[in-house]
């Protein structure tokens, strides 16, 4: 059963009869008669889909669903149309109209039941993606609610992250997964007392010790899915502390030891912490920031990445300047 019904919109009561009698095992239903019932309807009961007949007397299918889309609270849902008009043309009008199918009358039940399902499917799908950002959103809020960073450090870290790992060489799938897993790779800091976090000076050895726990802390609750964007977080938030020379945390990784996402936030983490300004430190010139990478290369940062980052440099200075935009209008991710 899907969480919201079905809603059929059709004038002619055998119509419904035989659509009710299709899919009622499966789903829950809601009728309409005409235009202004469905639209009624749509708004006040949010229906996981519609299936919409074009020739009624009020006002047709094709206007219905237009004032459908235009409907911030509506526009979602997917419509799919339901017609004795079989030619080409109506059922272009039907897509343009903002239609998502088209099944021509008479109404075959296997074939609706199918349609239905499979865009029910997808509906399900992108609900899920939906919840998949909607964690990473907050997970990565999470990671940085009693630190010092500013709202949008982690959101911009992660533009960054995903031109480099471009500009690597790395493919467009992979990318993106960076750019979505970067967001994440402090959440380990959700276990770090706040007197840490929060301490203006430099932190004393203990302190350090504690505080270098947050790599594995943010690996244990990342892994604990399967999903490929949260294994891949897991590795990041495990390892954006290794050094390409061996000699960072919390395993010592060396060179390619390091999975090369972390390679990339490692990189877009530590610029943009350095250009932005925090309550122990000024933000540094960006001119400055980029000689301390390039010097850095090979010791802390893979010297592939540190030529993948200068070749994308203009771009980086883009994102920075729109995130810039951005915080001023409060604006964070």
């Amino acid at each position: 059963m899907t969480t919201n019904p079905i809603l059929m919109v059709d004038d002619e009561s055998l119509n419904l009869a035989v659509m009710e009698a299709a899919l009622s095992d499966d789903y829950s239903l809601l009728f309409a008669r005409n235009g202004a019932e469905a639209l009624a309807a749509a708004t006040k009961h949010l229906p996981s889909l519609i299936l919409l007949d074009i020739q009624m007397p009020d006002m047709n299918g094709y206007a219905v669903c237009r004032q459908l889309k235009a409907n911030p609270r509506t526009e979602a849902i997917p419509v799919i149309f339901i017609s004795g008009l079989a030619d080409a043309g109506h059922e272009e009008e039907g897509f343009a109209s903002g239609g998502v199918d088209y099944i021509v009358k008479p109404i075959s039940r296997p074939i609706l039941r199918a349609r239905v399902n499979t865009h029910l499917s997808l509906v399900r799908a992108s609900r899920l993606d939906k919840s998949h950002r909607d964690a990473i959103h907050m997970l990565g809020e999470a990671g940085h609610f009693n630190d010092t960073d500013t709202g949008v450090h982690i959101w911009r870290m992660a533009a960054y992250a995903g031109v480099i790992a471009s500009a690597y060489g790395l493919n467009k799938e992979q990318c993106e997964l960076i750019e979505l897993a970067a967001p994440m790779h402090d959440t380990g800091k959700i276990g770090i007392p706040h007197a840490i976090l929060k301490k203006p000076g430099k932190l004393d050895a203990n302190e350090w010790t504690q505080m270098k726990t947050h790599s594995r802390i943010g690996h244990d609750i990342l892994s604990k899915s399967d999903e490929p964007v949260f294994q891949m977080a897991a590795g990041i938030a495990l390892h954006h502390h290794e050094r390409w020379d061996g000699s960072g945390y919390p395993d010592n990784l060396k060179g390619e030891e390091i999975p090369v996402s972390a390679r990339v936030v490692a990189l877009a983490d530590v610029f943009d912490a350095l250009t932005m300004k925090r309550p122990y430190k000024e933000a540094w010139p960006q001119e400055k920031v980029i000689a301390t990478i390039r010097d850095s290369s090979g010791s802390h940062f893979d010297p592939a990445v540190v030529r993948a980052f200068d070749s994308v440099l203009d771009c980086i200075g883009h994102i920075r300047a729109d995130w810039d935009r951005k915080e001023q209008l409060g604006i964070h991710h």
